[in-house]
């Protein structure tokens, strides 16, 4: 999907969009972690329809992806982004939803809920997400700043084989995120 929203981009930028997309990612699933129940709980949403909500837009996200007929589709797409500065469109849509989305958000703000409350562990539990985060920002910078390359290895066979699976997999994290949620929902109930 990186790849063929920023088609049109040059090497050089399409790396500069890449770090940019990988910090912005850090900083939302840190600020998902150790603010996001509180938020949550500012606005009274329970963790439960955060995750039915979240699981919802993955699984619609994710069966967009999977509708898509051809390469031609996928194009259309990189027409959307602004070629002259890559700081415009590196928070949404690379950022958010593309990259961290609500399955992201929402684990993030779950595990961050359940935090041990004695100051130690929850040191710990802090530093293990920023170290946890880090390399994920890492990883997204890898995968984004080279994905033209990854794409000439792969092949255009290849790379729809890989889309297709990634969509598919995406629905069923969707529907496991929103089957924990009405879980957690039914359980709440009775």
């Amino acid at each position: 999907m990186f790849l063929s929203m920023t088609r049109n981009y040059p090497a050089q930028k399409r790396r500069a969009l890449a770090r940019r997309v990988a910090v912005n990612s850090f900083l939302l699933l840190i600020g998902s972690f150790t603010i996001g129940s509180h938020v949550l709980s500012f606005f009274g949403i329970s963790l439960p329809v955060v995750q039915i909500g979240g699981g919802l837009i993955v699984i619609a996200t994710a069966w967009s992806m999977l509708k898509q007929k051809d390469e031609h589709e996928r194009n259309v797409m990189g027409g959307m982004l602004n070629t002259t500065d890559v700081g415009i469109d590196a928070f949404y849509p690379l950022t958010l939803p593309l990259t961290v989305g609500a399955g992201s958000i929402t684990t993030a703000i779950t595990l961050g809920a359940n935090e041990p409350h004695q100051l130690r562990a929850n040191l710990f539990a802090i530093v293990a997400a920023a170290v946890g985060s880090v390399l994920l920002a890492a990883s997204i910078y890898i995968c984004y700043g080279f994905a033209d390359r990854m794409a000439a290895m792969i092949g255009p066979a290849g790379m729809n084989v890989i889309l297709r699976l990634t969509s598919f997999l995406l629905v069923c994290i969707g529907v496991q995120i929103l089957w924990n949620g009405a879980r957690e929902l039914v359980h709440s109930i009775m």
